[in-house]
């Protein structure tokens, strides 16, 4: 797994942050039983960077916490698109660092801790799983919860 990270903001990404986001990301890719070669892009960005892409790509006019943007569908016969070491591009993460921060604070846990959820969360997105029905939500729910779990990263 090639994880390409870009910090756009004045917030120092810590070591012990970064090694939980690579430990969350190999963790649901072997939780899923996803074993090809793969490249993935993570951003950390602004609330006021984050609410410009939310506006311009889901017409949500609002900052959030994370937003995916998967390369694979997984439909029958799809040829995924590979990077230049034969890499499977699966596609970017962009998470609010000021929205982390804010949300770690509200549920009373470690900013690497919110970090580490929203990549999983973000990651299963990448993977194809949504949340817009009930079942569906409870479902990666679950998922993020022992993927945290198996990654040592659980809730404080």
């Amino acid at each position: 797994m090639t994880l390409l990270t870009d910090n756009r903001t004045d917030f120092e990404i810590s070591g012990e942050i970064m090694e939980a986001v690579e430990k969350a990301c190999l963790e649901t890719l072997k939780y899923e039983e996803f074993d090809e070669d793969c490249e993935i892009s993570l951003s950390f960005v602004t609330n006021e960077e984050i609410h410009q892409i939310n506006r311009q790509f889901r017409n949500v006019d609002a900052p959030t916490d994370v937003l995916s943007f998967p390369q694979l569908t997984f439909e029958e016969g799809e040829e995924a698109d590979v990077n230049e070491n034969g890499e499977i591009v699966l596609g970017d993460i962009i998470i609010s660092v000021e929205r982390a921060k804010e949300q770690a604070e509200e549920y009373g846990h470690g900013l690497k801790r919110e970090i580490a959820f929203l990549t999983v969360h973000s990651m299963l997105h990448l993977l194809g799983y949504d949340h817009m029905e009930k079942d569906e939500e409870e479902d990666m729910f679950r998922r993020q919860k022992e993927i945290l779990e198996i990654a040592g990263i659980p809730r404080e």
